[in-house]
């Protein structure tokens, strides 16, 4: 499957959850579980609940996601 069926947002941290995983909100109707990628937790960036995030859906499943990039500011 080639990478760029992969669908990248931006959304909201709503909640952290245990294992490193966080509800994001997306738009207004749409909360996501997402996790941290491998690349956020081996340099130990820090997420808290507000924090604007890109998130990368996979298209069979739109309920589940990988956080790769915390947004600045």
């Amino acid at each position: 499957m080639p990478k760029n069926d992969e669908i990248a947002v931006e959304g909201t941290v709503t909640e952290a959850l245990p294992n490193a995983m966080f509800k994001v909100k997306i738009d207004e109707q749409h909360e996501v579980l997402a996790i941290l990628s491998g690349r956020i937790r081996m340099n130990f960036v820090r997420i808290v609940p507000g924090d604007k995030v890109r998130v990368v859906l996979s298209p069979y499943d739109l309920t589940r996601g990988r956080i790769t990039w915390r947004v600045k500011g």
